[in-house]
């Protein structure tokens, strides 16, 4: 994939007239490869038979949720997902960014903010720049971050990481020893709209402890500095 807009992107969503519309804009921006399902059996014959780069997820669907889609989702595939729902208390939130989701967007939306947000996605999950491709693993203890392979090796497993858990990863280790902010952590995942993120950002930070972590609960890696942000311990 030479081109972002070449990306395979695939909107789960029983609205056709909204899916219409979202295509034909999607199309104008560039991606030329979006496509549309209105099920979650449709859904589900496309990830046994595609090869997905990029899911955009309503909650809601006639045969099921998008919530337990994703998460036969994640048991088969780490591609990001984006939530599009008009589901928008911050519960349905929590949970759709606790299961792996990279995004979560509420209906009515402005579509600019879509195509930004796809965009983001995209790029920071496929386009890594040369610096960061330089540094492919990171030694925490007895866990092993393997940044080209999306994973985490420890005693004799692999751990799926979703693209953000890589990014607050990549982040607080160009960091090491250092506080990063919760604001410069929030503005490394969402971009400028940052904004009322920090909440998730703890939810992402909790789910990186579980995967890293021999004691999640005794962090000795990934630590919560009060009232400022977190830090990634300087020695391995």
């Amino acid at each position: 994939m030479k081109d972002i807009h070449e990306s395979r992107i695939l909107l789960v969503d029983d609205n056709r007239e909204l899916c219409d519309m979202i295509l034909e804009l999607m199309g104008k921006a560039g991606f030329i490869n979006m496509k549309a399902v209105h099920s979650i059996e449709e859904a589900q014959r496309k990830l046994e038979r595609e090869q997905v780069q990029l899911w955009i997820l309503d909650v809601n669907l006639p045969d099921g949720s998008g919530f337990s889609f994703m998460e036969k989702l994640r048991r088969q595939s780490r591609c990001p997902v984006l939530f599009l729902s008009a589901r928008d208390e911050d519960e349905d939130r929590l949970r759709g960014l606790g299961l792996g989701a990279d995004d979560y967007m509420t209906k009515p939306f402005l579509m600019k903010e879509l195509i930004l947000r796809v965009t983001a996605i995209l790029k920071r999950t496929y386009y890594y720049p040369d610096e960061q491709k330089e540094r492919d693993t990171l030694q925490l203890g007895e866990s092993l971050v393997d940044f080209a392979g999306g994973v985490v090796k420890r005693e004799g497993r692999e751990i799926s990481l979703t693209a953000k858990e890589l990014l607050l990863l990549k982040k607080l280790a160009d960091n090491r020893g250092k506080i990063v902010t919760f604001d410069a952590l929030c503005e490394t995942i969402w971009g400028e709209s940052y904004f009322g993120y920090e909440n998730t950002l703890m939810v992402h930070m909790r789910r990186l402890r579980e995967k890293i972590e021999r004691e999640p609960s005794r962090p000795r890696y990934l630590l919560t500095v009060r009232g400022l942000g977190y830090k990634m311990e300087g020695k391995g």
